[in-house]
């Protein structure tokens, strides 16, 4: 990507919102934090293996190296969907007999989350279990000028090119509603319009995710 420019960078706004690789790269440079929302599956896998007490590390998808990665880091490494074993569904991981220390390649969320290391101090994985929490982390640790940027990792279309996904758009607005009152000074206007989406969505939050176009492919695939 070429250099971003300035206006699609979301400054001088605090609290930003974009969308996959090339938003991230827009609007991370500076942050506190990252906020990576991938809500159906990879950040939902990873609040759940936290739950658990494991340790996750996100890596590329489909990468020959991820093997060799995971022995590096003496973890199971996560397969793909309706596998056996740990994989990338929720209910895998909170059903594996022993949950330590788990590799999650994803082609969305977790690429992504992988992809920001290094260039912001912290990464952090939301879903809608959790992003409340998270939150609250970041109302109790960070300054209150702190930069923090929202990245929704979307879907990929055959081509390659990014679906945006309405799950991570409101997966997005639940943190961004869950931050204090002080810090909405900051928000960018995608920020508001993320935020005020959820708000939009909260009656029928349920039928929303089943009804989505992302939902609808995880209902018809027997999950």
């Amino acid at each position: 990507m070429s250099e971003v420019p300035a206006a699609h960078r979301q400054l001088p706004f605090t609290v930003r919102f974009d969308w996959g690789h090339d938003g991230a790269l827009a609007v991370a440079p500076g942050a506190e934090l990252a906020v990576v929302v991938d809500v159906l599956c990879f950040t939902t896998c990873v609040s759940v293996a936290v739950d658990r007490g494991a340790k996750v590390f996100p890596y590329r998808w489909n990468d020959s190296t991820a093997a060799d990665f995971a022995a590096q880091q003496e973890a199971v490494l996560a397969g793909r969907r309706g596998g056996n074993g740990v994989s990338l569904s929720p209910a895998s991981l909170r059903d594996a007999p022993t949950l330590d220390r788990v590799v999650l390649p994803s082609p969305n969320g977790s690429a992504l989350a992988h992809s920001l290391t290094g260039m912001v101090p912290r990464v952090a994985a939301v879903c809608l279990r959790n992003a409340r929490a998270l939150a609250d982390w970041a109302a109790r640790n960070l300054p209150p000028a702190a930069v923090i940027a929202v990245i929704a990792a979307g879907e990929t279309w055959p081509d390659g090119g990014l679906r945006p996904a309405l799950e991570d758009q409101l997966g997005a607005g639940a943190f961004l509603a869950s931050l204090p009152e002080h810090r909405r000074a900051g928000f960018s206007p995608e920020a508001r319009w993320a935020m005020d989406a959820f708000a939009a969505a909260g009656p029928r939050l349920t039928d929303t995710l089943l009804e989505c176009s992302s939902g609808r492919e995880l209902v018809f695939g027997g999950y």
